[in-house]
């Protein structure tokens, strides 16, 4: 007799439900209580961690945070939601990319992970490039002076440049093309005028014909801390009312375009004007607000040097190439003295893991050195005109260098920090030939470098996240890039780490002891209170330098085999993986933001009828 099927009691219809469409349906809701289950363990094991973080970063307030519960976000690796609408990844910025480093410029760049928002793994999100206000200079050419001579003023063009650079502003060097395609030059040549003062009024008509802002004479040099008010408040790019500055005559101006314009205008129109001797007196006297002297902002004008820096007044007298040369050095040296009197407790190298890793921080060891070196200079331990009591450097006084495992967020200390892709910190700190995905899960930890190097800001109890926003802080922020430099031990040390200091790195050592006359309130010290290196033998030296270069290869490889165990050690490691990509990124954008420009000024370096800005042989 057939068996009879039924369901819920009620008698199924005999062939209504064949043997293929059961088991069909048996299929079906397996897999369907099967996808559910794995749903519940992601939500379950992402609210966990959440707690947990909640709980470890502000254990007073877990009672206010678990009441208003937020939807856990699901970041199982290669698990998407089938329901979730889909997203297009940003467009990709102009200049976004340098070799392997790619950046996404956006407000949103304090973000712990860059992907959430670029929704690629390799683009980090950096803050909007800073604009940089432009800052004049007027430099003639055809000045009839030798061979010899152009190339010392081009030398402390460079000089200049370089040290505004550095301060944020982008130095653009001015010529008689600018005054002269000016509409209100053929009011200039209605008048005959001293030349002293004819060229003068080329400088304010090359000035307004690119809108006014800030002009400078080419021996006007930032000698001050980029946190210095002046700085500060010209970095704004704000000029509301045409001012100039007790003490340094027409060698720093501000205003815009407006007030430049008017005043200019009342100037040729002056019929006055052929009697004048200053430059100055030509305009009206309620042209200008005259604020006191800045202490940011030092002039090398002749009356400077003359009464200042005898020796080498008398040596631009006697023989001019080599004195401006000679002048060059001691602007250089200058500002290498604000800067250390900036960071009087030293250079701090950053080595959170100091064991098998000396190989990563020598590069930054040696910059540091460098930074903490006199350079040389024709008048050793004088002081910048506009800082006349300075702390000179001098030998016997030298700058402390630490090696400190945390990160120290003091400003009077400049770090030097060294990011390691967790592939080359593995490597080094196993001390393995080979290391494979066994070792990473069971012998080491994760994000090892970025918690010893955040440990004394945030303590032990705080997860990835805000140790990331830490540390982009550091690297990026305002303040960050006046204080520290970030390097990678993948890459070669930058070429042009002379524009982010702002003066020429020097690279021998120049001892100089105690000038003559002494130096105001200087006292010996003990020259062994400077840096010593850990000892380390050779052969170990040898073995990480080994292990370092085979750690480069492996990050930089595009071989199949070696990618899966770098792409597992960067997922051991997401926020070292984080911060490596950051800084890489920080620094490759700051290279291509000054070779574009560089790139930009280019073309009217040697151009007939104009001037030579300034010559290779000068360039860094």
């Amino acid at each position: 007799m057939p068996a009879h099927r039924t369901i819920f009691g009620m008698p199924l219809p005999t062939g209504l439900l064949p043997r293929r469409v059961t088991v069909l349906l048996g299929f079906v809701v397996v897999f369907a209580i099967s996808t559910l289950l794995i749903l519940v363990s992601f939500s379950t094991s992402s609210s966990v961690t959440q707690v947990q973080r909640i709980s470890d970063h502000s254990p007073q307030h877990l009672s206010d945070r678990i009441s208003t519960p937020k939807l856990p976000k699901l970041s199982a690796p290669k698990f998407r939601n089938p329901f979730r609408h889909p997203v297009h990844a940003p467009p990709v910025q102009a200049n976004s990319t340098s070799g392997e480093a790619k950046w996404y410029s956006n407000w949103r760049w304090l973000n712990p992970f860059s992907s959430s928002i670029t929704l690629d793994e390799n683009r980090s999100v950096l803050p909007p490039l800073r604009t940089r206000p432009p800052v004049y200079t007027f430099y003639d050419a055809q000045n009839k002076k030798d061979k010899a001579s152009r190339a010392a003023e081009g030398e402390l063009l460079l000089v200049w440049r370089r040290a505004w650079w550095a301060q944020g502003f982008k130095p653009i060097v001015l010529g008689r093309a600018e005054a002269t395609n000016n509409p209100l030059y053929e009011s200039l040549q209605s008048h005959q005028l001293d030349p002293g003062i004819e060229l003068e009024l080329f400088k304010w008509l090359a000035w307004e014909h690119m809108g006014a802002g800030i002009l400078l004479n080419w021996l006007t040099i930032p000698m001050g801390s980029f946190e210095d008010p002046l700085l500060t408040y010209l970095r704004r790019g704000d000029y509301p009312v045409l001012t100039r500055y007790e003490g340094l005559g027409s060698g720093l101006l501000s205003g815009n375009k407006v007030v430049v314009t008017t005043a200019l205008k009342q100037t040729l129109y002056n019929k006055e004007l052929n009697r004048t001797k200053s430059i100055l007196d030509a305009f009206p006297k309620d042209a200008f607000r005259v604020d006191p002297p800045p202490r940011g902002i030092a002039l090398y004008g002749s009356n400077a040097v003359k009464t200042k820096y005898e020796p080498v007044h008398q040596k631009i007298a006697s023989e001019e190439a080599s004195g401006l040369r000679s002048l060059a050095q001691l602007i250089t040296s200058h500002l290498q003295t604000t800067f250390q009197n900036a960071f009087p407790d030293g250079i701090a190298v950053l080595n959170p893991l100091q064991e098998h890793t000396s190989v990563l921080v020598r590069p930054a060891l040696k910059i540091a050195k460098y930074l903490a070196e006199c350079t040389e200079s024709p008048m050793p331990a004088s002081c910048p005109p506009n800082r006349p009591t300075c702390e000179p450097c001098v030998s016997s006084r030298p700058l402390p260098i630490l090696t400190p495992s945390v990160f120290q967020n003091a400003s009077t200390l400049y770090t030097i920090g060294t990011v390691p892709h967790p592939y080359t910190l593995t490597t080094l700190s196993s001390q393995r030939d080979s290391i494979d995905i066994a070792y990473i899960r069971r012998k080491t930890e994760r994000d090892p470098w970025l918690i010893a190097a955040t440990k004394e800001l945030l303590g032990t109890g705080v997860g990835t996240g805000p140790r990331l926003l830490k540390f982009k802080e550091a690297v990026a922020s305002e303040w960050g890039i006046a204080h520290s430099l970030w390097l990678i031990p993948e890459k070669d040390v930058p070429a042009d780490l002379d524009w982010h200091f702002g003066f020429t790195i020097p690279k021998n050592v120049t001892d100089r002891g105690f000038a003559t006359p002494p130096v105001p309130g200087s006292k010996p010290v003990n020259p062994s209170a400077g840096f010593e290196e850990t000892p380390i033998s050779e052969s170990e030296l040898q073995r990480e330098k080994w292990l370092l270069d085979k750690a480069k290869g492996a990050v930089q490889s595009r071989i199949r085999q070696l990618q899966p165990i770098r792409e597992a050690v960067e997922a051991w490691n997401l926020g070292d993986t984080e911060a490596w990509r950051f800084a890489r990124a920080f620094a490759a954008r700051s290279r291509v933001e000054r070779e574009k420009w560089e790139e930009e000024e280019k073309k009217f370096e040697g151009s007939t009828g104009t001037w030579a800005r300034w010559l290779d042989g000068f360039r860094s």
